[in-house]
């Protein structure tokens, strides 16, 4: 299975973007989802994830209420919606397949439980 992660790139502060991950020689189908983030000398953080077909989703803290993961079952595409962005939000975004769950937890997952990962899209918050 091959993700493509895209729609990143520079926004002001207090701006939106919208990234998107499609799934190729593979399907998302029953899989949950997740994106994760890693800036500049940190480790890969969990960001959101959402259940298969849809019904659920988890946060972290942090962007809680600015953003939102969605699903095309359809498209076989996922969705992460960024709004009020801010400097501390500049990472490479990175979405991944549930190594064998539809479901998510209710604390934030470990990268450990993904298996198949998108090449990342750059998302750069400027000041």
């Amino acid at each position: 299975v091959q993700l493509q992660a895209s729609g990143g790139g520079l926004v002001q502060a207090g701006g939106s973007l919208r990234l998107s991950c499609a799934a190729s020689g593979g399907s998302f189908s029953h899989f949950a989802v997740g994106w994760f983030r890693q800036a500049p000398g940190k480790e890969r953080e969990f960001v959101a994830a959402i259940s298969w077909p849809g019904t659920k989703s988890l946060y972290t803290d942090s962007v809680k209420g600015r953003f939102t993961v969605s699903r095309d079952n359809v498209k076989d595409t996922v969705f992460l919606q960024m709004y009020s962005l801010r400097p501390e939000d500049t990472a490479v975004y990175y979405c991944a397949r549930h190594r064998f769950s539809s479901a998510i937890g209710r604390s934030p997952p470990s990268p450990l439980e993904y298996d198949y990962w998108g090449q990342g899209t750059l998302v750069t918050v400027s000041s």
